[in-house]
This record gives C-alpha cells, structure tokens and sequence, in this order.
C-alpha cells in the first residue's frame, strides 16, 4: 500500500531516479540518511555530506549549500515548510515527478530513460571543476583520459573551513598564535589537495567569503554583525580590505605552501571574491602584501565588475571566473535562494547572457584567460549564446557526467 506523497520542487538532482531511507530530522551527520531541515546553512555542512538526499523547506538552486550538494550529487527537494512535520521514519524520494513518499516499501515508479546530452567534454575547453573537499578530485581524476580536459579545481576558502572543522572568525579573532594556526591548518588542507593533482592540473583557492548569516552558524566566540541583507553586506573583498588578521593568515598559508610543496607551492593560486572594480583588486592586492610571483585572478559576479572588465585585467588579474550564479541575483533583483521569487531566478536571461558575453569579449581582448560558469541544464544554451571562454566551469557531478560520455 501507498503513503501519503508530498509533492516538492526538485532544486539539485542525483543519479538515481528513486531513493529510499530514513529520514533525519537532526543536525547530527547519519550516514545514508535523508536530511530534513527547515533550510540548508552552513552549520548543517557534516549532516548534508553524510546524507543520501536532502529535503529542506527553503532555498533556491544556486545557493552555496545546494551547490555543495550539485557537486556532490546529493539531490534536494524543497518542499512547504508545514510539510516538513510530516517526513519521519522510512521514506521514498521520486526525483522523476519531484515528489516524496511515506512509508517504507513504497515505489516511486520505473527508472526513467536518460536523455542524451548535447555538449560534449569536448565542449568545455579548459575545464575547471568546482569542488567541496578532496574526494571531488579524486572523482573527477578517476574519470579515464579525459580527466586531463580538467586543467585546474576551483575550492572555497569556507568549504576548507568546514571539511576541517575550523571556525575562521573565531581563529582570526584570537591573536597571532591563532592566526597562524589557522593559516597552517589551511595550508595542509592544500597540499594533501595538490598531492592528488594530475601533471598540469592547479588548484584555485577562492579567498574566505563568509556572509554575516552564515558565519553566525559556525562562529563561537568572535563577534557576528546581524545584517538586513547579508547578500550585499561586509564579505568578499570588503570584508578582506579590513582585515589584517586575514592578510597575517593568508602569509601563514603562503609560507607554509612554500615550505611544504617547494616549486610545486605555484600550484594553488589565489582568487578573489566579491569584487566591484579594478580599484578595489588593486587596493586588496597592495593590503594582503602579496608577492609579485603571486599571482591573483578576480571573480566577476556583480554588474559592476562586468563594466569593469576592462580594467580588472589591466589592473594584473591573472584569470577572470563569471559568477553566473551571483550575476543572475543581481541582474534580476531575484535572491538566488528565495524559492518565492525562483520564476524570475533565470540562467539563461538575455541580460545575464549579455553580461557573460561582455566579460568574455572583454578578457579576450586584453588577452586574459576566462571561464564561465554554467549549470549542466544551461551549457548547450551557453554554448548557442555566449563567446567561446577559455573554458567551463562546473560542479563535479555534472562535469563527471560530461567526462564519462562514451565519444562519438
């Protein structure tokens, strides 16, 4: 007999039409569980990767935590918030019809046929793979010959963090000791990372990044500001202009990368988030005291540095990467993970696509490499619409799936 089915709306997907287990109402990690939650933050990092699938009553496809999840092939399915109360016990997940059953030994329905993709890995250029932890590249090195078609791995500063246990603000709010034990305990983080690289392979480290609301969930003891908008408030390259704590940091990670790895130390090159023009890339490079050898690329994700472009990579940015994900919250006044506001959370927007084709244009013209991000859903689109980049970027289990595709 059939239970009650919930009706939801699918915002990542997996490899499996149906999936079955018991549901985990708890921020404690249970491995092979189904996670529910009223919304995914960053506190519930350890409980999401331990988890089969996750259900979550907020939130919308690009935000941070569900792209942790599209990395990792972890599907989430939003459902209403008072349907949440429900989900105990043994439950079926049909990502096919978006929809969650109750009770065990119920069936979802026939495995579903899979569609042929369009793009090829041939299509991605340089790829660049968006990744959580180390598993991510030993996933996507494990992928045959065509593993070489990923030239570099993208990693946040706070996923690190997470893997790791660490509590960034609370460890550059300590004093010195603690700082440079942070920037050690990153530093590790990196090279066990560099070790599982392919020759010519190099990883991107996206300089720390943490909202107010998502720092408040992994902050102890340093102070949290509680900001209106927390989007558009004090993180990125704003937050790290002000912070000499960081700069101290970020030496301590460079020192030891170098005492580690030696020349192989040039591998892991730094990126920079949240960034408006070529004033502010300049005035964080002149703050963090950075090396002329170092070399730092820039994240383009808000309209402002878009128009910008131009003048970024004259200002020295090694790379450009296009933040679609933050570009389209931005161009459509639509919060990436608002699920009220989704219908006009839109990829593939003319204006969106305009902006990518601006960035591209631009970066070619002053001969600086590029890549743009893309949802696996979008990348035929992109691909019809937007100037050859340099390359794609992609989270792991959407670009594993291009790499495995059987050659034509």
């Amino acid at each position: 007999m059939n239970g009650r089915r919930i009706q939801g709306f699918l915002l990542t997907g997996g490899t499996q039409s149906e999936l079955r287990g018991t549901c985990n109402r708890t921020r404690t990690p249970r491995e092979g569980s189904i996670l529910v939650a009223p919304s995914l933050e960053a506190g519930l990092y350890e409980a999401i990767v331990a988890a089969r699938a996750v259900v979550c009553g907020s939130g919308g496809l690009t935000g941070h935590m569900q792209s942790l999840c599209r990395g990792r092939g972890i599907p989430v399915l939003r459902v209403d918030q008072e349907d949440l109360a429900h989900l105990v016990g043994e439950v079926t997940l049909d990502l096919e019809s978006e929809s969650i059953v109750i009770g065990p030994g119920t069936s979802a329905g026939a495995d579903p046929g899979s569609e042929p993709r369009s793009p090829s890995s041939d299509d991605l250029g340089s790829a660049c793979a968006v990744i959580a932890d180390l598993q991510d590249i030993r996933t996507i090195n494990s992928c045959g010959p065509n593993a070489r078609k990923v030239g570099s791995f993208f990693i946040r500063e706070e996923f690190l963090c997470l893997a790791a246990g660490l509590s960034p603000l609370d460890a550059l709010d300590g004093g010195p000791a603690d700082t440079a034990v942070y920037g050690r305990a990153i530093a590790d983080r990196l090279c066990t990372f560099v070790e599982a690289l392919l020759p010519g392979q190099r990883l991107v480290l996206r300089l720390l990044d943490l909202r107010s609301d998502h720092a408040a969930s992994v902050t102890e003891q340093a102070p949290v500001a509680v900001e209106p908008n927390p989007e558009l408030g004090l993180h990125g390259a704003r937050w790290l202009l002000g912070s000499t704590a960081y700069r101290d940091a970020l030496h301590a990670v460079l020192g030891a990368l170098r005492e580690r790895l030696g020349d192989e130390a040039g591998r892991v090159h730094l990126s920079v988030p949240f960034l408006n023009d070529a004033e502010e890339f300049t005035q964080l490079r002149t703050h963090l005291e950075l090396p002329a050898d170092v070399p730092l690329s820039a994240f383009i994700e808000t309209p402002a540095a878009v128009h910008a472009t131009a003048e970024i990579c004259a200002a020295g940015a090694s790379e450009l990467f296009v933040g679609v994900k933050d570009l389209v919250q931005f161009y459509l006044a639509a919060d990436r993970g608002n699920h009220l506001v989704a219908e006009s959370y839109q990829t593939r927007h003319p204006a969106v696509l305009d902006g990518v084709r601006r960035v591209v244009e631009s970066a070619h013209a002053a001969g600086t490499p590029v890549r743009v991000f893309a949802l696996g859903a979008d990348l035929a689109h992109y691909l019809d619409h937007v100037p050859t980049p340099d390359g794609y970027m992609m989270c792991t289990a959407e670009l594993r799936q291009l790499l495995l595709q059987p050659q034509p």
